[in-house]
């Protein structure tokens, strides 16, 4: 248990940036699922639509810290192609 004013302060501040980062990491595999369906039920147009709302979220991830800067691009990046694989 925190025994200083300092170390208490740091609990509570941590305890709210743990929140924030869970609501962020929620938030991305939400957009993920939706394009992930979008994929599934073979559907260009919407999957591409959904990409293009999962892309900054991804990226808004990564500048946040929520998720390694390579993690996000790949995550587009792989996202990306297979939207694209239904194209043809």
């Amino acid at each position: 248990m925190a025994n200083t004013a300092s170390a208490k302060k740091a609990v509570r501040k941590i305890a709210l940036r743990t929140a924030i980062n869970k609501s962020r990491k929620s938030r991305v595999r939400t957009f993920v699922r939706k394009v992930e369906a979008a994929i599934g039920a073979g559907d260009h147009t919407t999957a591409l639509a959904a990409l293009r709302q999962a892309e900054p979220e991804l990226i808004r991830a990564a500048q946040k810290g929520v998720l390694h800067k390579n993690t996000a691009s790949r995550k587009v990046s792989r996202l990306a192609i297979r939207v694209k694989a239904l194209q043809a």
